[in-house]
């Protein structure tokens, strides 16, 4: 690499020339100036009062908040893919500064997680102590990068003075319930009050609320609070000793981590009641500056869709259904219930109701053994592989007959594991000849199946000569009578009425709204995580430990990892890490009603829950008295115009946090807006996804990767030690053998250059793949600005006081109007060409450079390369930073361009260019081009029937 590295090569001509810029100068530069901006306090943002007050006139300037996703301080520290977000938002916070705004940036460490407790498990070192050396590395990896962030704001979620505050938050949910009415989150304590008074009756009962003992009504309140335990299906994963979140299972139903089974059982579980704020959550969603993408995965992800529920009656109770298609009612001639739906044991017989088809049975003597068996098998799959459309539809008849409300007649109730608990109501009527898996389960188990829609295709009205399902929202009801109901004859929207209204009135049924979206689990069977400040008594009775007892910090455990289990046995319960510390575990506390022993929640919380709230912590991050000073949170994260929910300015990251961290967070803001903590209902105004650095991965013969930095190329293959290797481009990664550390560019280039080169790469949010061997583009650029003021030989600064001609001026000015537009928008790949366009301009023209030129084409540069922006401001007399410098305004008389080039067509055909000014009228224009001497000659005196003007780039001339 050496023999043709221009960094090398200068450095060998640096007695020739010593003051080249060269890697050396640069790492020199920016070490210098790295030192200078941490002392100086350069990026300190002040806030309008508390401790981080600062400079007044700064803070009456209008404001920018700028965010970076939440970074975990991995072991392996950062690859040059990592940084690109970092660097872009630096560009733009720096910009921003140069335009008058106080700017709010920084970066903290989401630093709880699986990776540091998995480490421990192996290596015996504390979590905390592998996680903090983590941390330093990577905070020495984003210092020499110069990011420009405030420093007196950063924390890892991992400090207790930052947790005791999400265990607040916490709190503030657990003793919250949503009211309906007044679709906002109050205290708990208002609905205790109700209860009291008799203003509300309490569920379930007749009995009031003074005659309920304390468990009867923590066990009524867990019903509300926004923060409630209970019984939960999950994923766990004995092989791991820990419950997993659907994201970390796979689709063939196996951990992410190890690979191995995972099965649905039922745990106790702590969860956040974000279905509550499912239609807020998408109402809201319409104001923010969102991709399109991302807000459309969130409505897919809470998935609101307006149905009915229908009571199907068995044995004196009612399976309750959720269906979007109730106009189909006459149609549904069995019912499918999940498999681990809880009336399934309640309704399944001794032994097969006589006439029971074979098919049905699984093959099994008794309904008991069929149903365990396939519960058994139903286990073993994930959620998606049991939505997945598979060929074969599986199930078994639990021997219990429904009844179809609309018509009376019996319909058999199967399991199968193409239903879901987590959907609606965890059954369904099935509807065969209108939905396409409903028609492939009932031809498998030889089911009728019945039209009640008639088909429009002219396939006809019996199901028995069809391929397939008819499903359709534009047709009329057919086959759809009774004695109590008719829909014959009305299209879909009419019979939803029809039959709606008639469930309502019968009291068998209701018009209703259902959402995909699930309960947030909120419980990790781990020991790297925040602590529950939540204790039992002695009737397993939840108390809120009071906000003085906070942080309750993560205690010491001898043993870090999760009891593990023989994979393949579900019949297991988990065993946490804290369990183990008895003395932790188990206390004497006084709670307010005298000294009492409790035992303490043993779970931790996801590694969500730290980056639920961090933006807040950023704004106030040294208040240990509330979670965040009202005026200060109004000042950076408050409603404005354009803003209606408030929230940071912009947030950058990638687009798999899509989902769950960025709902989450939403989910957290609204509860604490609603509860008058926060004056912001959103946290992320607006948000952008950049794309990803991607790297070629190349392979043996055996599928390995090799190291990508010794693989060769020869005659358009590719070898590694001989051997013929193939070639993908992907991801870029450590175990992928093709990571390249942004310490190696810095070494090579300088960290400007690799700042020039990650912007200059691409547009932001478009994948691009590194190339080592491009990264010198950039640096020679730096090299070009740097000749253009200072002598390589002397040092001395080259720059005259002199006026610029009218190109150098117009050059000047249309690179500053771009650049700045660019910079606003993101666009930061069209801003460098534009400055490097000028800086060649500036080159080409010799001789020096008028010091009002260079010094614009420093400020231009500063926000994408700062260390050798602010080594040539200072260079050419200026004692101030260049941070802070008014970024450049364009002159418009220099920006419109003197002459425009006009084309004339005579025939389609073209005669002649001429340039003209761009405002030059339609009339001007063809007086101009057909005085031409060289439109006359073609001309040749033939006549001319039309002449067509678009000025002013355009006259065509039809001859006669």
């Amino acid at each position: 690499m050496s023999e043709t590295n221009p960094a090398a090569a200068a450095a060998v001509s640096a007695e020739a020339a010593p003051h080249r810029y060269t890697a050396a100068m640069a790492a020199e530069i920016e070490a210098r100036w790295q030192d200078f901006w941490d002392a100086e306090g350069t990026y300190a943002a002040p806030n309008p009062k508390g401790d981080l007050v600062g400079d007044p006139e700064q803070v009456a300037r209008p404001k920018k908040f700028i965010m970076d996703m939440f970074p975990y301080p991995s072991g392996a520290g950062l690859h040059v893919g990592h940084p690109l977000g970092y660097i872009a938002t630096d560009v733009f916070a720096r910009f921003q500064r140069m335009t008058g705004h106080n700017v709010l940036h920084t970066l903290g460490f989401d630093a709880f997680g699986l990776p540091a407790e998995q480490y421990a498990v192996q290596t015996g070192t504390h979590p905390r102590v592998s996680t903090e050396a983590n941390m330093e590395n990577m905070r020495a990896q984003l210092r020499r990068l110069g990011l420009g962030h405030d420093k007196r704001r950063s924390f890892a979620t991992i400090d207790p003075a930052y947790y005791k505050w999400t265990q607040w938050i916490f709190l503030q949910i657990f003793n919250s319930w949503y009211d309906e009415e007044a679709r906002k989150a109050r205290p708990i304590s208002e609905l205790i009050a109700q209860f009291e008074s008799g203003e509300r009756g309490v569920p379930g009962t007749t009995r009031a609320w003074n005659e309920l003992n304390a468990a009867e009504r923590a066990d009524v309140l867990s019903e509300y609070r926004l923060a409630y335990a209970s019984d939960a299906p999950v994923n766990w994963c004995p092989g791991l000793g820990t419950v997993l979140a659907n994201e970390e299972v796979t689709a063939d139903g196996r951990s992410e981590r190890g690979n191995f089974p995972v099965f649905k059982a039922e745990l106790r579980q702590w969860n956040m009641r974000i279905t509550a704020y499912a239609d807020r959550l998408l109402e809201d969603l319409e104001e923010l500056d969102w991709p399109e993408a991302i807000k459309l995965q969130q409505r897919n992800w809470i998935g609101r869709s307006e149905g009915a529920r229908v009571d199907f009656p068995i044995d004196g109770e009612a399976i309750t259904i959720f269906t979007t298609r109730q106009d189909t009612l006459f149609g549904a001639t069995y019912m499918v219930l999940a498999p681990e739906h809880p009336l399934v044991e309640k309704f399944t017989p001794d032994a097969w109701p006589e006439g029971t088809h074979e098919v049905w049975t699984g093959g099994h003597a008794t309904p008991a053994e069929a149903v365990a068996a396939y519960r058994a098998q139903a286990a073993s799959k994930s959620d998606v592989e049991r939505q997945a459309e598979a060929k074969d539809k599986t199930g078994v008849f639990t021997g219990a007959y429904a009844t179809n409300p609309v018509n009376g007649e019996k319909v058999p109730v199967f399991i199968a594991d193409y239903v879901l608990m987590g959907y609606g109501t965890g059954a369904i009527m099935a509807v065969p000849a209108h939905d396409s898996r409903d028609f492939a389960f009932a031809r498998a188990f030889e089911l009728p199946i019945r039209c009640v829609v008639e088909p429009t295709d002219g396939r006809g009205t019996d199901p028995s000569t069809w391929d397939d399902a008819f499903v359709s929202y534009d047709a009329k009801t057919v086959n759809s009578s009774s004695e109590a109901v008719s829909l014959d004859g009305l299209n879909v929207v009419e019979a939803k009425a029809r039959i709606t209204e008639w469930l309502a009135r019968k009291g068998i049924g209701e018009g209703t709204v259902n959402f995909r979206l699930r309960d947030w689990l909120f419980s990790r069977q781990r020991y790297w995580g925040e602590p529950f400040p939540i204790v039992y008594d002695e009737d397993g009775v939840a108390h809120a430990l009071p906000e003085s007892m906070l942080p309750l910090e993560l205690p010491e455990v001898e043993d870090y990892s999760p009891r593990t289990f023989d994979p393949d046995d579900a019949d297991t319960q988990p065993e946490t890490p804290l369990s183990r510390n008895e003395e932790w575990v188990n206390v004497t506390l006084d709670l307010g009603d005298g000294p009492k022993k409790y035992r303490r929640e043993t779970n931790t919380m996801p590694n969500w829950a730290g980056s639920c709230w961090y933006e807040l912590r950023y704004l106030d991050p040294h208040n240990d008295r509330k979670l965040v000073d009202p005026e200060i949170e109004r000042y950076w994260m408050g409603p404005r115009e354009g803003m209606p929910h408030g929230g940071v300015d912009l947030y950058v990251g990638g687009a798999e946090h899509a989902v769950l961290h960025l709902l989450y967070a939403r989910f957290w803001s609204k509860v604490l807006y609603d509860l008058g903590h926060v004056s912001s209902a959103e946290p992320f105004h607006k948000l952008f996804n950049q794309g990803m650095i991607q790297a070629y991965v190349y392979r043996d013969s055996r599928g390995i990767a090799v190291p990508a930095a010794e693989v060769q190329e020869r005659d358009g293959a590719y070898y590694y030690q001989g051997e013929k290797v193939s070639r993908l481009l992907g991801k870029m990664g450590k175990s992928l053998k093709n990571a390249v550390t942004p310490d190696e560019i810095c070494a090579e280039y300088g960290a400007d250059t690799l700042r020039l080169y990650e912007m200059a790469m691409g547009p932001l949010d478009v994948s691009r793949p590194w190339d080592t061997r491009a990264v010198v583009g950039q640096f020679r650029l730096l090299q070009r600005l740097w000749r253009n003021v200072v002598d390589e030989t002397t040092g001395e600064v080259t720059v005259v006081d002199a006026e610029p001609d009218d190109d150098s001026l117009r050059a000047l000015h249309k690179a500053i109007d771009g650049v700045r537009q660019d910079l606003e928008g993101l666009r930061f790949n069209t801003a460098i060409a534009k400055i490097t366009e000028l800086n060649n301009h500036l080159t080409k023209t010799g001789g020096a450079v008028p010091r009002s030129v260079a010094e614009s084409l420093v400020l231009l540069i500063a926000p994408l390369a700062p260390h050798i922006a602010e080594e040539l401001w200072r260079s050419l007399g200026r004692t101030d930073s260049v941070v802070h410098q008014d970024f450049p305004v364009a002159d418009p008389a220099y920006v419109v361009d003197e002459t425009v080039t006009c084309v004339v067509q005579i025939k389609g055909k073209v005669k002649a260019r001429l340039e003209v000014p761009p405002s030059i009228s339609e009339e001007e224009l063809e007086k101009v081009a057909l005085a031409d001497e060289k439109v006359v000659a073609a001309l040749d005196g033939a006549g001319i029937r039309k002449v067509i003007v678009r000025a002013p780039k355009l006259v065509n001339i039809v001859t006669a």
